[in-house]
């Protein structure tokens, strides 16, 4: 029996362990020459055709410069599975695979999505409490100066209310900053027309639709999918409802955020500042106008989720464990488009390639 293919389009490293367990179990792999630190390397639909045409599974981090589209897929006859390393999969025309009963499975781990809440907290006190320009200023030989103050969040005894924040998505990222955020005191919002109240009063958040947060907050902060409904759901509209003093924190999907847009609230002074770990096109483009704003913008390498110990690790083994279930012909418990599973039981269902 030929061995099953598995194409690693981007590796968590090139001699990860998994591929270790991978070969061990039968698989025959074939690595792609991006890799997680540079996703952007494989941006060629034909190469990419080259690699998974005969492919039983596809499996690798984000790559969203070429992404799994229906052409790709459909000139895949073999294929099973696409199993993400990370909870993202908008990388993957999901809709595509579903048709053609092929499963797509998704790892959300808590290393992934904690560190992303816990990435927003230590961006949100950087930008509120000045740390980068406070460092700055020492290291420039200089010392106090008024505009060095920062922002007290929480509310207090001598009648000081606190700041607002205002989260938009109540899923696990953004339920854990809410929980994270509880004992600083700060009045907390939150935006989600797609979990219960129950959820909002467990996590202590005052349900608000996306305008009223935008008007009342004084930091926003995203946490929702990227879909059709979210894509360029900040736009300049939005933007010029928030408060002048007020910071937006993007660590979602970058076309959340319309960037044109935010550019000029942030050059014309619309809001007050930006910290942004998720770009529409990654890496950005050198001449992009959002690396020219100094201070008023904090940016990071879309590795907010990146953190020791854990990383990438638990999804790569959860991704690992899915894919020989999936060439066994049983169903892992990480699949994101469940409605394909009857489809891919009558294909697949108790073929097993290994």
């Amino acid at each position: 029996m030929a061995q099953p293919k598995i194409f690693i389009f981007t590796p968590n490293e090139q001699d990860d362990p998994s591929h270790d367990v991978l070969t061990e179990a039968g698989c025959r792999l074939e690595m792609g020459e991006s890799d997680w630190f540079t996703p952007h390397v494989l941006n060629d639909e034909d190469r990419f055709w080259a690699n998974s045409h005969d492919a039983n599974a596809l499996t690798g981090v984000m790559i969203r410069a070429c992404p799994i589209s229906r052409k790709v897929l459909g000139q895949a006859p073999d294929l099973r599975i696409i199993a993400k390393y990370t909870i993202g999969v908008d990388d993957v025309d999901v809709d595509a695979a579903t048709e053609m009963g092929i499963m797509v499975t998704h790892c959300p781990t808590e290393s992934n999505w904690g560190g992303v809440a816990e990435g927003t907290m230590a961006m949100m006190l950087g930008i509120l409490k000045k740390t980068r320009q406070r460092d700055r200023q020492v290291k420039d030989g200089l010392w106090r100066e008024p505009h060095l103050a920062g922002t007290y969040l929480g509310r207090r005894q001598d009648g000081y209310e606190g700041i607002t924040v205002g989260v938009v998505g109540l899923g696990r990222i953004g339920s854990r900053l809410s929980d994270l955020l509880a004992p600083w005191r700060v009045r907390l919002l939150a935006c989600d027309p797609y979990v219960d109240l129950s959820k909002f009063v467990h996590h202590n958040a005052e349900k608000v639709d996306l305008d009223t947060l935008l008007r009342e907050s004084d930091v926003v902060t995203m946490h929702t999918n990227l879909t059709d409904e979210t894509r360029d759901m900040i736009t300049a509209e939005k933007l010029a409802l928030m408060k002048p003093n007020a910071v937006l924190i993007n660590t979602s999907r970058g076309p959340v955020v319309n960037q044109e847009a935010l550019f000029d609230a942030l050059d014309k002074d619309v809001i007050a500042g930006a910290a942004i770990d998720v770009f529409p096109m990654e890496p950005p483009e050198p001449q992009s106008p959002l690396l020219g704003l100094g201070d008023k913008i904090l940016l990071s390498p879309h590795m907010v989720s990146s953190s020791f110990p854990g990383g990438l690790r638990p999804g790569v083994d959860w991704a690992t464990r899915s894919l020989i279930t999936a060439l066994k012909g049983g169903v892992p418990d990480n699949v994101y488009n469940k409605e394909v599973i009857p489809d891919w039981l009558a294909r697949f269902e108790g073929s097993n390639l290994l």
